[in-house]
């Protein structure tokens, strides 16, 4: 392997992927399948899926969002792939107490 095939999976590896993910926001009775990348942050993550619910078919509140994956709430800054969201996997958001 040479330096130019390292700096090559490197880059391909901050190439954003198109992740699909299955969420459901705050108290909405509809899952929706959210196409994320990986290189959002969880906080851009909980702005697509409240896209689909958010001030439809769930009353719009000035709180902030949290977001929801295996039982945990994952810090606003970090990426899917940081925190180890992938293709398929539940996410829930809702806002914050």
């Amino acid at each position: 392997m040479t330096v130019s095939d390292t700096a090559t999976d490197t880059a391909a590896d901050a190439t954003p992927q198109l992740v699909p993910i299955n969420a459901i926001f705050a108290d909405d009775f509809v899952e929706v399948l959210a196409p994320v990348l990986s290189t959002d942050t969880i906080a851009e993550v909980a702005e697509k899926v409240a896209h689909h619910s958010e001030g439809k078919r769930v009353r719009k509140q000035d709180k902030p969002k949290v977001v929801y994956h295996d039982d945990r709430i994952l810090p606003m800054e970090i990426t899917v792939v940081e925190a180890g969201i992938g293709p398929l996997d539940h996410v829930r958001v809702d806002y914050q107490d």
